[in-house]
């Protein structure tokens, strides 16, 4: 099996340029100073789209409901969350595959076409969400705007950026608006309170064995470690070796990978995982503080979780207004970013489970069905947003859905990162299997827990 594996590798890599011969890549002066943070890639970009609506709501609701009690959770996530994306990263970098091709390829269609399908479910009730969400958010400032209006304009913003402009450059475009997160930050400095109480339960875990509690450690595992993320990684670090020409097509072929890359591809990972788990404790701080404190321990509007952002803007004349901007911004940046991200890892997986060409850096005519998947995905759920479901609730039940099917898939990428006519030499080491398999425990666990907790409870 590996000798033909072998002879399969050469047989891909023939007709692709000479690794020699190539002039240093983008991905290969990263190490360079000046240029560290403009050429961070999948990693930073899986980590924005970490912190996206659903993820605001969730983190919200975690610290307007228990203050500090769910901070430990940020610190003992990031390991966690960084290993499997890393895991991800590393079987894009060396297959040149997308998550579901590998899947396919290690089993059948038997199993990847439950995942993908599960994945396509989950996405578009995030997608739906999230878009409701950023509605919401505008009805804060132009409280005038029909609910429909925005809701309309950002799906035909979304579907018209994906379909006719470069992602690179739309990226671009939206990492300014995400900049707004960074209030949480300061904000969270404000109203922080006594440092050895954010010390403490930063480091230390507190459970309590409600079901409020257990459902709302499920949903910030879901929102944090999330099925999307895991595609998504896969395919864009595939993506990056078909734009550096080592690889024709995704799915075409098997790049060669040095050390550096390798190297570049964690630093990536690490980098965009922590930076998401920062904006994860600044929001939980920033709740506990301003909305916990004074007697709101259950967000039922996008009005409320604004509200946290006040103490930033306080001295400032209309503060309630500003704060409601600030907060506008920041759902509809993270908005316009993860809409994307998760209507794209839902066409990636059905493209490679199908065999469709590609890739978002395709123009529509060259990957017509890859482009329908995102266009129905996104419709179906603006779609949902007409219901009579609130828009905050609705964000926190999607990261409870991604936790559930997340168990059965981190399963699979486990064994895939283990398998050596997959990975070669790069399969998992002690550490990343440890801490990758305590993963899939844990929430695996915790789901069933929760579901037995809510049964008990005749919820």
């Amino acid at each position: 099996m590996e000798k033909d594996d072998e002879e399969t590798r050469q047989k891909d890599n023939k007709n692709l340029p000479d690794k020699s011969s190539r002039s240093p890549t983008k991905r290969s002066s990263l190490f360079s100073a000046r240029n560290y943070l403009k050429y961070l890639g999948p990693g930073v970009i899986t980590g924005a789209a970490d912190d996206d609506p659903s993820g605001i709501a969730t983190y919200s609701q975690a610290g307007a409901k228990f203050g500090l009690g769910m901070l430990w959770m940020v610190i003992y996530l990031y390991p966690m969350m960084a290993v499997i994306q890393e895991i991800c990263a590393k079987i894009g970098l060396m297959t040149g595959d997308g998550l579901a091709a590998v899947i396919k390829r290690k089993y059948s269609n038997k199993v990847v076409l439950p995942l993908a399908s599960l994945l396509l479910i989950a996405n578009t009730i995030n997608i739906g969400a999230d878009i409701g969400a950023m509605g919401a958010s505008v009805g804060l400032v132009i409280p005038q705007l029909p609910f429909f209006v925005p809701t309309l304009l950002f799906t035909a913003l979304i579907l018209a950026a994906e379909i006719f402009v470069s992602y690179k450059k739309y990226v671009k475009m939206l990492k300014y608006l995400t900049f707004s997160l960074f209030a949480y930050i300061i904000t969270a400095v404000i109203v922080g309170g006594n440092p050895n109480d954010l010390f403490v339960s930063t480091i230390i875990p507190h459970i309590e064995f409600t079901p409020e509690f257990v459902m709302m450690f499920v949903a910030v595992f879901g929102t944090t470690i999330s099925p999307y993320l895991f595609f998504w990684q896969t395919s864009e670090e595939a993506e990056e070796e078909v734009k550096e020409k080592k690889i024709p097509e995704i799915n075409e072929g098997t790049p060669l990978v040095t050390k550096k890359e390798i190297k570049i591809m964690k630093a990536d990972v690490a980098v965009g995982m922590f930076f998401s788990q920062l904006i994860m404790w600044a929001i939980m701080v920033t709740a506990a503080g301003g909305l916990h404190t004074h007697g709101i321990t259950d967000i039922q509007s996008s009005e409320q979780a604004a509200k946290a952002l006040e103490p930033v803007v306080k001295s400032f004349p209309y503060s309630g207004q500003i704060s409601k901007l600030i907060f506008a911004f920041g759902i509809i940046g993270t908005g316009m970013l993860a809409v994307p991200v998760l209507a794209g890892s839902s066409a990636y997986a059905l493209s490679d489970t199908f065999g469709w060409k590609q890739g978002l850096f395709k123009k529509f005519k060259k990957a017509r069905a890859f482009y329908l998947v995102i266009a129905v995905s996104t419709v179906i759920g603006l779609w949902i947003n007409f219901s009579n479901i609130d828009p905050i609730k609705a964000l926190v039940y999607a990261a409870v859905i991604n936790a559930v099917i997340a168990v059965p898939i981190l399963f699979t990428i486990m064994k895939i990162a283990n398998d050596k006519n997959i990975l070669g030499e790069r399969v998992n080491g002690r550490v990343t299997n440890t801490i990758g398999w305590i993963t899939v425990i844990i929430m695996g666990t915790a789901v069933v827990i929760m579901f037995v907790t809510f049964y008990y409870q005749g919820i």
